[in-house]
């Protein structure tokens, strides 16, 4: 097991694996012992010799004895990675519809593991503003597809938190409605040019323009969007995705992280342009791009609160995630190494993870 230098907010430092912060390896269920008949009950005990509860006794040594409080607010004390941001208490974000700080989702299917986290970030806590992130994810129950969509509304739009939300859940509305008509062939085009609709539609006054204002559902909603669908087959699963604006997925294999979607960070890359490009806004060409996943392979769906501060993985942030993800985590235990405390990353962050049974 690796073991990483993270320091804790009151100034000590050690090193700390992923298991003393809460992540272990899962624990192996236990084999049931073979009977020819089911057992019988044991009959039950006279009430005379009913067992009495035991009592919970305290620390006899209240000087000395850590109170359960403080063990809490250590336990669930940000991560801090490197220089911690300052620390404050977050300020409430009052702006309708009211978002969460946190969202957390998590569960299993025959063909998967899931696990979602998206928080909002230092920056936003501090001001009093929304969390502009969203996700969503699902599954078709007639196939086992998996459908997911994660977006990060663009701070320079006015209400960027509720074009998020509407991109993610008219992408996975639609892909269940594509799925439900012909499972064999999802229309990944009309998919988004149908979600840039929608925004275009909310933006539209009562009395405005038939066709909508694009320049003006931009100025309200713009976001950018990672959506697709992960695939169970006989050979393995299939993940395809497609990519508006700088929003980025991982495969994590063997301890690497490996970009499936173009990045800020690539190496490659003639060009990264400085603005975003996001919706309403539409791409010359929608290209989704499907890569294999099989176990021992974890899909990582994120905005960029994630992967700036992931970079190539190489860094602190990719060897906490490399432990935190070798296995499922525990369902708020994902929410918890998202919200590590490093200074000047300061975005909201969203992080869907997927590991595939067979």
């Amino acid at each position: 097991m690796l073991f990483r230098r993270f320091r804790r907010p009151n100034g000590d430092q050690r090193a700390e694996s992923a298991h003393e912060l809460g992540f272990g390896a899962p624990v192996e269920p236990l084999a049931a012992e073979p009977h020819s008949t089911p057992p019988s009950p044991p009959a039950p005990a006279p009430a005379a010799d009913l067992a009495v509860p035991a009592r919970i006794e305290r620390p006899t040594n209240l000087a000395t004895a850590t109170p359960t409080g403080t063990l809490m607010r250590e336990r669930w004390a940000p991560v801090v990675v490197d220089r911690p941001v300052t620390s404050f208490e977050p300020r409430p974000a009052n702006r309708s519809p009211y978002l969460p700080d946190t969202i957390v989702d998590a569960w299993s299917t025959s063909h998967f593991t899931v696990r979602l986290a998206s928080i909002r970030g230092y920056g936003h806590r501090y001001y009093g503003t929304p969390r502009q992130d969203d996700a969503v994810v699902a599954v078709h129950d007639p196939t086992g597809i998996l459908l997911f969509a994660v977006a990060d509304g663009v701070s320079a739009a006015e209400r960027a938190e509720v074009g998020a939300r509407l991109a993610c859940r008219t992408a996975v509305d639609g892909m269940l409605a594509a799925l439900n008509a012909d499972p064999r062939e999802l229309d990944w085009t009309h998919l988004v040019e149908s979600i840039a609709r929608r925004l275009v539609e909310l933006a539209q006054p009562r009395h405005g323009p038939p066709d909508g204002d694009p320049a003006r559902a931009e100025e309200l909603f713009a976001t950018t969007l990672v959506a697709g669908l992960v695939e169970p087959t006989a050979t393995g699963s299939m993940a395809t995705l497609v990519q508006i604006g700088d929003s980025g997925a991982w495969l994590l294999d063997r301890g690497r992280y490996h970009g499936v979607l173009r990045q800020k960070s690539d190496h490659d890359a003639l060009v990264v342009p400085s603005t975003v490009s996001a919706l309403p806004q539409l791409p010359v060409q929608i290209e989704p791009v499907t890569v294999p996943l099989i176990p021992g392979k974890v899909l990582l769906v994120g905005t960029d609160g994630f992967g700036d501060p992931l970079g190539d993985g190489s860094g602190p942030v990719g060897d906490l995630f490399r432990e935190v993800l070798a296995s499922p985590p525990p369902p708020l235990g994902l929410a918890h190494a998202l919200d590590f405390s490093r200074e000047t990353f300061d975005d909201d962050r969203t992080l869907l993870g997927v590991w595939p049974l067979s």
